[in-house]
C-alpha cells in the first residue's frame, strides 16, 4: 500500500479562490526519500493544490497530515517549523539580498548552526558557493531555482513541495536541476513536486499522480503511467517525433 510510512498525507482536499474551488476532493500521498510529482494541464489546479497544503490558502475541506499530525488549515509560517517547505515558482528569493542572506534568512527558524547549514548545502549545490557574496537578481534562473532550492532546505524539512523547477530552463539547466533533486530526495526527504514536463517528471519520479480539471484522475510509478500507451495519449499526450527532452505535443484537454 502507497501510503504505508507516508510523511504527507492529503485525503479529500478541497480548495480554491473567493469560494470557487479549483481543486475537488484531491488526495496525495508522499514518503521520505521519493519524488512524487504532480501533472496535468494548464488549469488542472496543481499549483493550487501544493498552496493549499503549504498553507498559502485554507482549504475548505479534507485533511492534510503531515508526519501524522493533523496541520490542517494552519499558517504556513507554522508548517515551516514543522518540517515542511514551499518553494513557488515566481518570488522564491530575495533578489536584492546576497546568495549567503537569502540562506540565512531560509533558516530563520533554526536557533542555532544557520552557517554550518549553508556550507552543507553549498556542498550539495557547489554554484552557490562561488556566488554567496552576489545578489540573486545578478544569477541566472537556473542559478536562482538552486538558490530557492537551497533557501528550503536551511530548516531541514521532511517535505519539500516544489511549483515548476525547470519551467524557463534550458535543457542543460533542466538536467542540472533534476540531478539536484535526486541528491535532495537521496538525503530522505519527501519532494512534492508540479511539473509542466510531463514525461520527463513521470520517468523520474517514484510516484506520479495526474490531475484533471482539479481532481484526481489517475495514480501510481510514473514509468507504469508513461508505459500504459492507452492512459499515456489520452492524459499526457504523444511525444514528438525525435523529441528527446520529453516535451509532449499536446495537454490533457480541459
Amino acid at each position: 500500500m502507497h501510503d504505508a510510512g507516508a510523511v504527507l498525507v492529503v485525503e479529500g482536499l478541497t480548495a480554491g479562490y473567493n469560494s470557487v474551488p479549483i481543486v475537488k476532493n484531491v488526495k496525495l500521498v508522499a514518503r521520505a526519500g521519493e519524488i512524487t510529482v504532480l501533472v496535468g494541464p494548464n488549469g488542472a489546479g496543481k499549483s493550487t493544490l501544493l498552496k493549499a497544503v503549504a498553507g498559502v490558502i485554507r482549504p475548505t475541506d479534507g485533511h492534510v497530515m503531515l508526519r501524522g499530525v493533523d496541520v490542517t488549515r494552519q499558517p504556513a509560517n507554522r508548517l515551516v517549523q514543522q518540517g515542511l517547505a514551499y518553494v513557488p515558482q515566481l518570488a522564491n528569493v530575495f533578489p536584492s539580498l546576497t546568495v549567503m542572506e537569502n540562506l540565512e534568512m531560509g533558516g530563520f527558524v533554526r536557533r542555532h548552526g544557520v552557517k554550518e547549514k549553508a556550507e552543507a548545502l553549498c556542498q550539495l549545490f557547489p554554484d552557490l558557493r562561488m556566488a554567496l557574496k552576489r545578489t540573486a537578481r545578478t544569477l541566472s534562473g537556473g542559478q536562482r531555482n538552486m538558490l530557492a532550492l537551497a533557501r528550503a532546505l536551511m530548516v531541514d524539512p521532511a517535505v519539500l513541495l516544489v511549483d515548476e523547477p525547470t519551467a524557463g530552463l534550458s535543457p542543460r539547466y533542466e538536467h542540472v536541476v533534476w540531478e539536484h533533486i535526486h541528491s535532495i530526495k537521496n538525503t530522505g526527504v519527501a519532494v512534492v513536486l508540479v511539473e509542466q514536463n510531463t514525461r520527463r517528471a513521470l520517468a523520474e519520479c517514484d510516484w506520479g499522480y495526474v490531475l484533471v480539471v482539479g481532481e484526481n484522475r489517475l495514480d501510481g510509478p510514473g514509468r507504469d503511467i508513461l508505459n500504459n500507451h492507452e492512459i499515456g495519449e489520452l492524459y499526457i499526450g504523444k511525444a514528438a517525433p525525435g523529441n528527446e527532452d520529453g516535451q509532449v505535443t499536446r495537454e490533457v484537454p480541459e
